[in-house]
């Protein structure tokens, strides 16, 4: 079935503030957006501003990008990097410990990248 563009940003802002287990009201106090207004968006009534859309993606820590996937969203991809990390203690020691290296080693060539950086400037 297809959705105009204002149905498919409705329904992934509803999708993504059920995967973080947020209300309507808690939505809207964190983006400033009034509650009447945000309700209207997520039940496709009116068509968000652009700066209205930033701030719901700020909230939903996702790219505006996500508003308009007409896609499944994936509940995974979705969570907070603090989420992702209590995750880690859910796994198995050897996973841990791999996801460990693989963490060491971005950092370390992070620092790499920003010692160059600054020799060379």
């Amino acid at each position: 079935m297809f959705m105009s563009t204002v149905e498919t940003i409705s329904s992934n802002i509803k999708k993504l503030r059920e995967l973080k287990d947020l209300s309507q009201k808690e939505v809207s106090a964190a983006s400033g957006v009034p509650q009447g207004q945000y309700s209207r968006i997520e039940n496709a009534k009116v068509e968000p501003s652009i700066s209205t859309l930033e701030k719901l993606a700020a909230v939903f820590e996702v790219s505006l990008s996500e508003f308009f996937n007409n896609g499944p969203l994936d509940e995974d991809i979705n969570l907070s990097i603090l989420e992702k990390v209590k995750m880690i203690d859910t796994l198995h020691d050897d996973e841990q410990s791999a996801l460990i290296k693989m963490i060491d080693l971005a950092i370390a060539n992070k620092k790499m990248k920003d010692s160059l950086k600054a020799m060379i400037a």
